[in-house]
């Protein structure tokens, strides 16, 4: 699978609000797909005044999901919170991501974007050494596609879960930069 990973436009939220939309998405991002709310959730990133990425995930020229980077020291409470279960330490990277098409989930599409989109953050952030990512342990295939990418489980515990109703309890994965 050839992957590449280009910067969302505005030109994406019709796709984005799709995808938003599916309840496969849906059930885990609680992000409101009408178009002022996706100029709210992803405008200031685009516009360089979040220091986040926000890129398409695109698999042989068909655009087919989202990931989201961003560094810990930039979003301090979200490290405040992440600490009181794991340590992130300095130069700790996080992900968030989603297949959009649910055509494409359940075949190991999910593992292999992770995987290629690691080795550009390697590639591309010197300031990364490791990366934490949280997943509500009620989304076995999320966690599991981390762990199939290399990842390992180092931590369980409480946090705000991203969708009311969702139970607290996520699962803390950590993928080391591999030495030189």
């Amino acid at each position: 699978m050839q992957f590449e990973f280009r910067p969302i436009t505005r030109d994406d939220y019709p796709l984005l609000a799709r995808w938003l939309a599916a309840p496969h998405v849906e059930q885990w991002w609680n992000l409101r797909s009408d178009p002022d709310s996706i100029e709210d959730d992803f405008g200031d990133v685009i516009d360089g005044e979040e220091p986040a990425q926000d890129s398409i995930a695109v698999l042989d020229g068909e655009p087919i999901g989202l990931v989201q980077y961003c560094r810990f020291v930039d979003y301090p409470e979200y490290m405040e919170e992440m600490a009181a279960v794991s340590p992130v330490g300095h130069g700790a990277v996080t992900i968030d991501y989603f297949i959009g098409d649910l055509d494409r989930v359940g075949r190991g599409v999910g593992t292999a974007m992770i995987i290629a989109f690691v080795q550009r953050v390697w590639a591309t952030d010197p300031y990364a050494t490791h990366i934490v990512v949280a997943v509500n342990s009620d989304n076995v295939g999320s966690w599991k596609a981390l762990l199939n990418a290399g990842f390992r489980l180092v931590a369980r515990g409480e946090m705000e879960p991203d969708a009311p109703g969702h139970d607290r309890m996520h699962e803390v994965l950590r993928l080391d930069r591999p030495a030189a």
